[in-house]
């Protein structure tokens, strides 16, 4: 990194011959995140849930960049199938994945299912992300210094993991507390996953991010009502763009001083907005325990096992 104290997207190094996934990169930070990638050089495939998101999306970064090295691919995380076709498609385009950023998700649903019967927001958060890193694990393995980030959020606070009631099947949903599950889910997935990479002698790394606070698409949904839509003006009202909000991902990313299980995310006040720096997750989200549990549990609901990185007792 350059003289300056703080961390920007110039800091990023040289990525040509890199190949890159981020998912949901149609809008919000997974755009901004591929923008920069795209920028850096990197081979950068961009996962949508419909063609015309991925039209749109390309056009308008081709349009804005120029000539980049740009793949646009169909991929739902909330339907197994599509995560197992998406896969395929992509062993027969590369041979290389030098960079998985696990963006895409749902934020504060009402209680819904996936199409494989899941509670929507860790089904789509948190499980389709580890089937889809699953599926790609033989070419991150294969991939020398290969890394996979994890969108997390400070929701993952109020998580908590109940795995006798993991979907909140016997009851008791609400929209925040199923997506602070599913933000604490994505971050005890981040530190098994390096745990099991170190056990198993690979050169890989997994590490996770948060943005903060950042003015995107995925609350809208929130502010439907008549009588909310004002709100949402002031709600807004001096929270980091998409552009500021992707660049813990983007640390998280392509640091190269970023080792193994750290978390990143904005170094102002609360974590809600700032430079990119290293930061604390919860307590909760270091239980090496419920980590054990959540990925068995994974491993059984996906059907996508990770034979390569059983630990030693397994």
């Amino acid at each position: 990194m350059n003289a300056r104290t703080e961390w920007t997207a110039s800091d990023i190094g040289d990525l040509t011959g890199k190949v890159v996934i981020v998912t949901g990169a149609n809008s919000g930070l997974g755009f901004e995140t591929s923008r920069a990638l795209l920028t850096a050089g990197a081979h950068v495939v961009m996962t949508m849930r419909t063609a015309e998101k991925a039209a749109a999306a390309k056009s308008a970064l081709l349009n804005d960049l120029g000539e980049v090295s740009l793949e646009t691919m169909l991929l739902d995380l909330a339907d197994l199938e599509s995560i197992q076709h998406f896969s395929e498609e992509f062993h027969g385009k590369h041979s290389q994945l030098d960079l998985l950023v696990n963006n895409a998700g749902i934020m504060m649903t009402d209680a819904q299912l996936t199409i494989d019967g899941f509670e929507s927001q860790l089904g789509t958060n948190h499980l389709g992300h580890f089937a889809l890193t699953g599926r790609l694990l033989d070419l991150i393995t294969a991939t020398p210094g290969a890394r996979v980030v994890s969108l997390s959020s400070l929701a993952h606070g109020w998580g908590f993991m109940e795995f006798g009631n993991l979907m909140f099947q016997n009851g008791s949903y609400t929209p925040r507390a199923a997506y602070g599950r599913s933000k604490l889910a994505n971050l005890l997935f981040t530190y098994e996953l390096q745990r099991r990479f170190e056990s198993a002698g690979i050169d890989a790394t997994s590490v996770a991010a948060h943005p903060g606070t950042a003015g995107t698409g995925l609350a809208d949904h929130m502010f439907n009502r008549w009588y909310l839509r004002p709100l949402k003006a002031l709600v807004f009202l001096g929270i980091q763009t998409p552009k500021q909000g992707a660049r813990p991902s983007l640390r998280a990313a392509t640091d190269p001083s970023a080792t193994g299980g750290e978390y990143f995310g904005p170094s102002g006040r609360k974590e809600y907005r700032g430079a990119p720096v290293r930061v604390e997750s919860s307590p909760a989200s270091h239980s090496e325990v419920d980590a054990a549990k959540l990925w068995t549990e994974s491993e059984r609901l996906t059907g996508v096992n990770y034979e390569s990185l059983r630990t030693p007792t397994q």
